[in-house]
């Protein structure tokens, strides 16, 4: 299970979150309301290291192994 940022669309809060699947619908800690993946932080691989190669969009790549 991947741990992603967002940025939610409403009070522009950035936070991370557990998520089962990247396209799982995330709501704002604060607010409630849906938050969008936010593509500006460093992405890391499932063993914690840092990606060299990884997009973030895990549709392109089916995922860090």
């Amino acid at each position: 299970m991947p741990i992603l940022q967002y940025q939610c669309k409403k009070c522009n809060k950035k936070f991370e979150e557990l998520v089962q699947k990247y396209d799982d619908v995330v709501l704002c800690p604060d607010c409630g309301q849906p938050a969008e993946r936010d593509w500006s932080g460093e992405l890391f691989s499932a063993t914690g290291k840092k990606s060299k190669k990884c997009s973030g969009n895990c549709k392109q790549c089916g995922g860090c192994h």
